[in-house]
């Protein structure tokens, strides 16, 4: 089998027509360049160049292998580019989960740069409950997942990326019976809908938790794993939710939103420690702190 430098060295002295000229071309003393073309006649079977004459001529066989070693030449150049490429986090692909609330505000930002520090990569997006996400890391069918704060195991690491407050959403036609400054007493048993314990776990323990300390029991109507769901309930008049302030972007009607008067939500940034994509290492070395800055709570 013939090698990248004895088509290197046949290239040059096929578009040359003269050793001495290609010898200098690569930097190289035209003894050891005559050897590279007879090695690769060898291995090719067939004589590529006419030496018979003070001319230097290309054969028949010469002429058709040109522009096939040319080709194999620009594909093992193109490679080694692709590869330095990728390595430097250039090149290559991310697969990115989000839960709904954070597609709204949080992975457009994620996206945009993403997209001005490396344009040539491919994305893959995959809405998914936190839950969900953490499955699909643990697998490797994910590179980085925003997510709420859920309990890790192994090789999982979790950053935070995003605060927010969060909003009592009430059916607009009820609004006059909430308190313009509502907090978490005001939903004691009242009509409310609750997160999934199953989908949504991570917000589910969070609320619970929270109405626990509070000694707040409300009337949960509806478990609900997906936050656009929870408001097309409240739309229509089902119960009043807990949502973040992401969740202003999705503008249903029939809903009034009131600031609550509780502690933040976070958003983390979760991905595998042995995780050696390079794009994922770019963002989390390069990107990731300008995305704190803008979005965590109190950040310089």
């Amino acid at each position: 089998m013939f090698e990248i430098s004895q088509l290197r060295c046949f290239v040059a002295v096929a578009e040359e027509l003269h050793f001495s000229r290609a010898a200098e071309r690569l930097n190289m003393t035209q003894p050891p360049l005559s050897r590279q073309i007879q090695l690769l006649e060898h291995s090719v079977g067939a004589q590529l160049i006419d030496r018979s004459s003070r001319v230097v001529k290309l054969t028949a066989a010469g002429k058709a292998f040109l522009p096939e070693a040319a080709r194999i030449l620009r594909m093992s150049e193109e490679a080694g580019l692709m590869a330095r490429r990728v390595a430097r986090g250039e090149q290559g692909s991310l697969a990115i989960g989000f839960t709904s609330a954070s597609g709204y505000t949080l992975l457009p930002e994620v996206v945009r740069s993403l997209r001005e520090r490396t344009p040539n990569i491919a994305l893959t997006l995959k809405e998914l409950v936190s839950t969900a996400q953490v499955e699909a890391l643990n697998a490797g069918l994910l590179d980085m997942a925003l997510m709420r704060p859920h309990a890790l195991q192994g090789e999982l690491v979790s950053l935070p990326i995003k605060t927010e407050g969060m909003l009592l959403a009430v059916p607009a036609d009820e609004a006059a019976q909430w308190p313009q400054q509502p907090t978490l007493a005001c939903l004691h048993q009242r009509p409310f809908i609750m997160y999934s314990p199953y989908e949504a776990r991570p917000f589910y323990q969070m609320l619970t938790a929270r109405f626990e300390q509070a000694g707040v029991v409300p009337d949960v109507v509806e478990h609900i794993g997906q936050v656009h769901t929870m408001l097309a309930l409240v739309s229509a008049g089902v119960g009043a939710a807990l949502v973040s302030e992401s969740c202003l972007r999705l503008q249903f009607d029939g809903i009034v939103y009131r600031p609550m008067q509780t502690e933040a939500v976070s958003t983390v940034c979760t991905y595998r420690r042995d995780n050696e994509n390079p794009i994922l290492q770019v963002f989390i070395r390069e990107l990731l702190p300008q995305i704190q800055r803008n979005n965590l709570a109190g950040a310089a």
